[in-house]
């Protein structure tokens, strides 16, 4: 696997004369009927307006106007959260990872303080919109498995340093009866692979070729799986055709029922395993009433090194922006287009400082004259200007969104007569929400 990291990670390394990022004012300019910073004390917050509400100690807002190389304007919002900050940065979801909620919404059931969305998601899906595309895990539990080893963000817990790197997943479930098998993804239809990336045997929709790297936009077909359905799910799992077959798992790992064919209710804080082609069989050998099937999943960095994520909440995008205080595209690893590097769009984007400060930014686009979004280069150099020596693309576009205080605090792309309601729903988001007790 090493041997193979080091053909394909090949990288723009794109020096800061390419796009310059000046910040024009650290005022609200350009806004309509926004606040400007939010103070992180104040002598009286409102008990009635949230938004007027001081944020935590090491939590901080700002939004200013960037001017571009080339002049163009572009409204920046940056929320910084200090490593020892008071409270604990995650990823939340709806009430089902399957659903998508905006980003308001999100931090509203969350309690959160401030948050961003996170990982691309299925939009195109008919029934599971919010399936996450590529790595989604929170509070340490893995609710959308890797593609191809893209960039990630991991938030590892209170107290302790975010970090930037590529990561890849492998799970296993292993029956009491001693046999032990492969499962390919988590929480999503079994035999389809959006933006493909899958571990083996993933085949490109319309050719039929054998590939197991990161297409985003693309589909990639699998016959013979196993996905696993944990409680967070949140719905019915997919009717995954004749033949297929569903172990419904209980609390303690015991399987309780096997339905053929798959499509059903996934049982509170237990789980169901899903097969198709070989893993049916498997499933149908090893699944019996009774016997337990543990699910174990281990996460490792382009290294091989095994990641701690144990309380971890990790969003899975990318390309990388910065590596090690260096502006470092790594766009072919991530399957990302040279014209997609180079579209200027709007971006949500997250950086680590050399202190462990976490850097959430959203850069607003497709207004003419008043922000016109950054291609990726451009974002990079503005993730340098704010002290950024680790960064990542997360989802972009329409779904750009940062809510503070209850309050959208950029201004969305998608359609609209306020930024609240120009909101995208989404499938996750991260979201910085105050420590009990502190």
């Amino acid at each position: 696997m090493n041997g193979r990291w080091s053909v394909r990670v090949a990288a723009l390394a794109l020096a800061p004369l390419l796009a310059g990022c000046s910040a024009r004012s650290a005022s609200d300019t350009g806004s309509s009927g926004r606040d400007g910073d939010v103070p992180t004390h104040a002598s009286s917050p409102s008990a009635i307006d949230p938004s007027a509400q001081p944020l935590p100690d090491g939590v901080s807002f700002t939004q200013s106007v960037r001017t571009l190389g080339d002049g163009s304007p572009v409204r920046t919002s940056v929320l910084t959260v200090a490593q020892d900050a008071a409270v604990d940065v995650e990823g939340v979801h709806g009430a089902s990872v399957a659903t998508t909620d905006t980003v308001r919404e999100l931090a509203r059931r969350a309690g959160a303080v401030a948050a961003v969305n996170g990982t691309f998601f299925d939009s195109d899906s008919v029934r599971y919109k919010g399936d996450p595309l590529g790595l989604y895990m929170s509070r340490g539990t893995l609710l959308s498995e890797a593609a191809g080893g893209r960039t990630a963000l991991i938030l590892p817990g209170p107290g302790e340093r975010p970090r930037i790197t590529e990561l890849r997943s492998a799970t296993h479930v292993t029956s009491s009866d001693g046999s032990r098998a492969v499962v390919d993804g988590t929480d999503r239809v079994p035999g389809r692979i959006v933006g493909c990336g899958g571990v083996g045997g993933d085949r490109l929709a319309g050719t039929g070729a054998l590939t197991t790297d990161p297409l985003p936009g693309r589909i990639c077909e699998d016959s013979d799986e196993i996905v696993d359905f944990p409680a967070p799910w949140g719905t019915a799992t997919p009717h995954a055709g004749t033949g297929s077959v569903e172990a419904v798992l209980d609390a303690r790992s015991t399987v309780t029922g096997v339905r053929s064919p798959a499509g059903g209710v996934v049982p509170d804080g237990g789980r169901t395993l899903v097969g198709i082609g070989s893993g049916a069989d498997w499933l149908r050998a090893h699944a019996r009433p009774g016997r337990t099937l543990t699910v174990s999943s281990v996460l490792t960095d382009a290294h091989g090194v095994r990641v701690d994520v144990n309380r971890a909440s990790v969003f899975g995008a990318g390309p990388a922006l910065v590596r090690s205080g260096r502006i470092w595209i790594n766009a072919a690893m991530n399957g990302v287009s040279e014209g997609a590097v180079r579209t200027r769009s709007p971006r949500t984007v997250a950086g680590v400082r050399a202190d462990g400060t976490l850097l959430l930014v959203v850069f607003d686009g497709r207004r003419p004259g008043v922000s016109e979004g950054v291609t990726l280069p451009e974002a990079a150099d503005c993730l340098r200007s704010l002290g950024a020596v680790d960064a990542l693309n997360l989802d972009g576009g329409g779904s750009s969104t940062m809510v503070v205080r209850d309050r959208v605090r950029n201004s969305p792309s998608d359609p609209g007569r306020t930024d609240d309601r120009r909101q995208r729903k989404v499938s996750n988001a991260i979201a910085v929400i105050p420590r009990k007790g502190r």
